[in-house]
């Protein structure tokens, strides 16, 4: 055989087996709002040597997966990314569900006596939905809960006992289905100060979301041993 053409041929098998290698990569997909967007680069760099890591896109920029209504409408989509076939899905909806929106049920509003986009009852209806679709995937579930947000007045209001209040409806719906529970609300609780951006603001800082990362790391890592 010629060089160039042992070459040649080197260089496809060579090519072939970076493919194979990326196939055989477990199948990760992060599902979620801007707080997930805000730690999945660091979740990807850091796993990208052992899994393939994934989330909903729009062209270059994430998608918000925003409340468990556009989960409900868009969960087949997402599951299809990539041609699916995930070995896990970390997942998380509830900090658009429980912001205040005015009486056309669309608009943001920042005041308390306005309603939520849904109200828990209505949140974890729909997260039952959600659910069924990603258990029949085969995948291994992990549910993210909805991080703290502050008391202090924003732009969107939001409250933080409706944060727990919301979380212990989606506990319900993961001790029914028999899914693990990343407690990032827990986790993030005792250290907003110094990974929440100030002042009163419902995302983390870059160093913040990391933070966050490794914790999502830790438990995806724990879900494929």
């Amino acid at each position: 055989m010629k060089r160039s053409s042992f070459l040649i041929a080197l260089t496809a098998s060579i090519l072939c087996l970076q493919t194979a290698g990326a196939a055989d990569k477990p199948r990760v997909l992060i599902l979620g709002d801007s707080i997930s967007i805000g730690y999945t680069p660091f979740v990807q760099t850091t796993l990208a040597e052992e899994m393939s890591v994934m989330r909903p896109m729009r062209g270059e920029k994430a998608e918000n997966c925003s409340s468990t209504t556009a989960g409900v409408e868009n969960i087949d989509r997402w599951l299809a990314i990539d041609g699916g076939k995930w070995d896990v899905i970390h997942f998380n909806w509830g900090l658009h569900d429980l912001k205040h929106v005015k009486a056309d049920g669309k608009t943001v509003s920042d005041q308390a006596g306005d309603p939520p986009l849904n109200a828990v009852e209505i949140y974890e209806k729909n997260l039952r939905e959600i659910v069924a679709k990603l258990k029949a995937t085969g995948a291994k579930l992990i549910f993210a809960t909805t991080t703290p947000v502050p008391n202090e007045p924003m732009k969107v209001y939001r409250k933080n006992s409706n944060v727990i209040l919301y979380n212990e409806a989606a506990l319900r719906v993961m001790k029914d289905n028999g899914i693990a529970v990343n407690d990032l609300y827990a986790f993030a609780l005792p250290k907003l100060k110094d990974i929440q951006i100030q002042p009163a603001n419902v995302h983390f800082t870059p160093e913040g979301s990391a933070v966050l990362g490794a914790e999502v790391v830790k438990a995806i890592r724990t879900a494929l041993k």
